[in-house]
């Protein structure tokens, strides 16, 4: 399995950004797949997962409104859609992908399947 992240940079507060997490090596519409964000110092925080299953959706109170995350499995590829970006959303940004639901009854599962190697989003003027 394979995950590979795009679409990163820097943007100024307000703009937008659309995150991209390619998958490979695995039954695309089986899987469920997520987002966290890691700012050193911090804890690893869980941000919007999506069921490939069910095709339901969640999100972090932090970014609810702001976020959507979307899959296309023609692309075999989850999207980030990020808007109205603050400075609190700068990270970097990891694709998860797991068989099992990325985020149940309140709790975001750490133990995934396999992690992408991230990429960086700053937000700053």
């Amino acid at each position: 399995v394979q995950l590979v992240e795009s679409g990163g940079g820097v943007v100024q507060p307000g703009g937008s950004l659309r995150l991209s997490c390619a998958a490979s090596g695995v039954q695309f519409e089986d899987y469920h797949f997520g987002w966290f964000r890691h700012v050193p110092g911090k804890e690893r925080e869980g941000v919007a997962w999506i069921s490939n299953v069910d095709g339901t959706t969640g999100y972090a109170d932090s970014v609810k409104g702001r976020f959507t995350i979307s899959s296309d499995n023609a692309k075999n590829t989850v999207y980030l859609q990020m808007d109205n970006l603050t400075p609190e959303d700068t990270a970097w940004y990891l694709c998860v992908t797991d068989p099992r639901q990325i985020w149940w009854r309140g709790i975001w599962r750490q133990n995934v399947a396999r992690w992408g190697q991230g990429i960086q989003v700053t937000v700053s003027s």
